[in-house]
């Protein structure tokens, strides 16, 4: 007798367990649901906006690029929140056992890219970016999508070259192509001039005398902190979520 009533607590326990497993992933799947979908309408927005924005977009490789990084990453989350909640909610175990091994290769896509990084970094140094600059860079003109990219950072973090305009020197890609001019117009583009652009171009002083490395460094570390919390956080949420998804579905009968 009491061991049939220590079996039915037990029994009881467990369906109050997962009845509750199941509730917070679905708040949990809900959340992240309106996320994705929040992201989808944004990039859907500046793809479609007929205000001009549009163009501006196009214009910008890093913008461009960042309106369908927004998309791809708002079209995931809103396929794992409604994988998720429908799972969750309708106890489907197919549903969860697709969005456990959704989870599962985001996750370790993101130890990849992590572990990447890590063994690449020399590849981020200043020098690696210098040789590169001076060995692909073109001109303003050109239609590269090394030259542009880099043109576009030169233009939203308002610098020059990799150190300063020291690198578009006599061995550079850029002054073999352009040997009239000892900086690209690039360089040139500011707001307020204080000297003719022909002048600039003769380098007899570039408006942008801080090296892009040292610009992007400065306004990336404020957030470097921010960032590294967000990872951490984003890996254990992932890591929550996937148990939450094999709890349940283990548990359901």
């Amino acid at each position: 007798m009491g061991q049939g009533e220590a079996s039915a607590r037990g029994t009881s326990m467990e369906g109050d367990c997962l009845i509750c497993i199941k509730y917070l992933m679905f708040i949990f799947n809900f959340f992240i649901f309106l996320g994705g979908s929040f992201l989808l309408g944004v990039g859907i927005w500046v793809l479609v906006d007929p205000t001009g924005f549009r163009e501006i977009v196009a214009a910008n490789p890093l913008l461009f690029t960042g309106v369908y990084t927004i998309l791809i990453l708002g079209g995931m989350l809103f396929l794992l929140g409604f994988l998720g909640c429908c799972g969750a909610i309708r106890e489907n175990k197919c549903l969860l056992l697709f969005f456990f091994m959704l989870i599962l290769i985001i996750f370790l896509a993101e130890l990849a890219v992590a572990i990447l990084a890590f063994i690449f970094r020399e590849h981020l140094t200043r020098d690696y970016f210098t040789k590169e600059l001076k060995v692909h860079y073109h001109g303003t003109n050109s239609t590269d999508v090394f030259t542009s990219t880099w043109n576009a950072i030169m233009t939203t973090f308002d610098c020059c070259g990799v150190n300063s305009a020291e690198d578009f020197d006599d061995q550079s890609l850029f002054r073999r192509l352009n040997p009239s001019r000892l900086v690209p117009e690039v360089c040139c583009q500011r707001k307020n001039l204080m000297m003719s652009k022909e002048e600039c171009l003769k380098g007899i002083m570039p408006i942008r005398i801080k090296g892009c490395y040292s610009a992007v460094v400065d306004y990336f570390e404020t957030y470097i902190y921010m960032a590294g919390a967000l990872a951490i956080v984003v890996l254990t949420v992932e890591l929550f979520a996937m148990v939450f998804a094999m709890c349940l579905f283990r548990g359901i009968q």
